[in-house]
């Protein structure tokens, strides 16, 4: 950053500075949670565990929200006839 407060100019030797100070801390941050070989286990065959399409995950989430708001109707209507 510029002496006031505002980002240095584009293409200038600050600016770039700034860009490399930016782009090793979020790398040094990223790789201390594990990074992307940890991330890419999930979509592999090798993970253990139940293996479901997005489409079957899609239905079921939207099955989930039907049903809770069957419940919330059903509830309605039971508090207004008792």
């Amino acid at each position: 950053m510029a002496a006031n407060g505002e980002a240095p100019a584009r293409g200038s030797a600050a600016a770039a500075a700034s860009l490399r100070r930016r782009r090793t801390t979020s790398s040094g941050a990223a790789g201390a949670g594990g990074g992307a070989s940890t991330m890419l286990q999930f979509y592999t065959d090798e993970t253990a565990g139940r293996k479901m399409s997005p489409n079957s995950v899609l239905i079921m989430s939207i099955g989930f929200i039907a049903v809770v708001a069957l419940l919330h109707v059903c509830g309605k209507l039971y508090r207004t006839s008792a």
